[in-house]
């Protein structure tokens, strides 16, 4: 504990400033909150003024969310923090220098899971940022999902490097991870617990005092740094685990000739004291920012702090990475669905409409999408695709590809319809109406998403294939 970075925060006093780096789907609403907490005087929104995103500096100072899709509160929480005066969207980050407490939220992805090395750009032009205008007595807390151990060594090491100041003497440093999901980011940053941890207990009280007014029910729960970076890894990879756990059995029931659901119902009914079996839902994939490389940063942080000393079955492969292959298998899964709906090895010249593009119902999070993935699947094998989702707006990653604006256009000629996403708008497709806008006397719908009832598809005579549903998936 060091005497001499209590006294300077002591000094400071009650933390009255706040800055937030990074203003997607974590930063934006924490930085509302943020600001939303009576003893806060003014909250600065950091964001890089580029071509992609810097559009969000201008609606944000206007008092409007740049993030599209189902947001309860969001909106109106911007338009009461904005129109208070109480926050600011900036690309100046010298403005940095009058804060009391910075966070980055950053994204940090794998270029390659192979390698077990994330690009962790992003993340460190944030730090360096940061460190340029470091003070005495500040709090700089890492919001990102990062590798076990970047916190007290990587971050450490560039927020000193850039301010000459020491982490723990001159200035707090810790990590308290988001544990948000699209659709309910509001909710979930009140309610959910809060880890916070710092490389000190000096480090992690000013961080708890950071935290602890934004909670309505939740509570603040504190730690080292590295335990709770391992606390956010772990959970995510827990969660792709019964995800995959989920998938693998929803194959065997293919396989078997079994309907996945209700042996899900009936693995689900057990319920008592000390009990718990509730199963996850199967589907075309997993995507978002979060669990596809969570897994990895957990993976990466064993190697580096204690890989030589690891007992672990020999030649055995992670149970973690394993469960992360079978998700990313999925696609691949409906690929082979979508071949045999169609009896055809070869999807060359098959027109196929695809019916969503996010990754998660109702939102335009397209980030990591299981659907790009099928995308490039089919279109290599020589398909011709029309895309439909009345979230997603745009492709940055796939500049030339094109959305249709109705479903009647999008599934027009098709051989096969693909549900990949459960966008309400597909929870209520008509199978009679749906196959008269295909044109075709007999075409296939691939259901990855579990939104559709067989009996009706198959009864107005589509050809039906769905995750999980062995039952019904050999009747046409």
């Amino acid at each position: 504990m060091s005497d001499k970075l209590s006294q300077l925060i002591r000094q400071r006093g009650a933390i009255r400033k706040v800055g937030i780096i990074g203003m997607g789907y974590v930063g934006i609403p924490a930085a509302m909150l943020q600001a939303d907490v009576p003893s806060i005087e003014k909250v600065y929104g950091f964001q890089r003024a580029s071509v992609n995103s810097g559009y969000k500096i201008a609606m944000l100072n206007r008092g409007e969310c740049p993030l599209r899709g189902i947001e309860p509160g969001l909106d109106d929480l911007i338009k009461k923090v904005v129109t208070g005066n109480k926050f600011e969207c900036t690309s100046d980050y010298s403005r940095i220098s009058e804060l009391d407490a910075v966070c980055l939220a950053i994204q940090t992805p794998f270029a390659n899971p192979k390698d077990l090395i994330p690009d962790l750009g992003a993340l460190t032009d944030g730090l360096r940022n940061v460190g340029k205008y470091l003070k005495p007595g500040m709090l700089v807390v890492l919001e990102s999902t990062i590798t076990p151990g970047t916190t007290a060594v990587l971050a450490r090491e560039i927020l000193e490097k850039e301010s000459g100041l020491i982490a723990g003497e001159d200035f707090a440093l810790a990590h308290a991870p988001e544990r948000v999901m699209v659709g309910r980011l509001l909710q979930n940053i009140q309610e959910h617990d809060r880890c916070v941890g710092g490389i000190d207990d000096v480090s992690t009280a000013r961080a708890v005092e950071l935290y602890a007014p934004i909670l309505t029910r939740g509570d603040v729960i504190p730690m080292s740094a590295t335990e709770a970076e391992i606390t956010k890894t772990c959970e995510n990879t827990l969660r792709d685990l019964q995800i995959a756990a989920a998938n693998q059995l929803a194959l065997y029931c293919e396989a078997m000739g079994i309907n996945f659901y209700n042996v899900r119902t009936g693995v689900d009914s057990l319920k008592g004291e000390g009990i718990t079996r509730a199963m996850l839902w199967p589907g075309a994939g997993v995507g978002g920012h979060c669990l596809t490389k969570d897994t990895y940063h957990l993976e990466r942080g064993m190697h580096m702090l204690g890989g030589d000393r690891l007992d672990y079955p020999e030649n055995e492969e992670s149970l973690y990475v394993l469960a992360r292959h079978i998700n990313d298998f999925m696609p691949h899964h409906m690929l082979t669905l979508t071949k045999d709906a169609l009896h055809t090895g070869s999807l060359k010249g098959k027109k196929i409409a695809l019916l969503g593009w996010a990754f998660m119902a109702n939102t335009n999070d397209a980030r990591n999408t299981p659907s790009e993935a099928y995308y490039h699947l089919a279109k290599d094998e020589g398909a011709e695709i029309r895309i439909h989702d009345v979230w997603v707006k745009s492709f940055p990653e796939i500049p030339d590809l094109e959305l249709t604006r109705t479903i009647g256009e999008t599934v027009k000629g098709s051989d096969v319809v693909i549900v990949l996403t459960n966008h309400r708008e597909y929870t209520s497709l008509d199978a009679a109406a749906l196959k008269a806008m295909t044109g075709k006397e007999h075409p296939a719908i691939i259901d990855g998403r579990n939104v559709i009832t067989p009996d009706a598809f198959l009864d107005a005579g589509w050809i039906y294939r769905g995750i999980g549903r062995g039952d019904k998936n050999n009747l046409s």
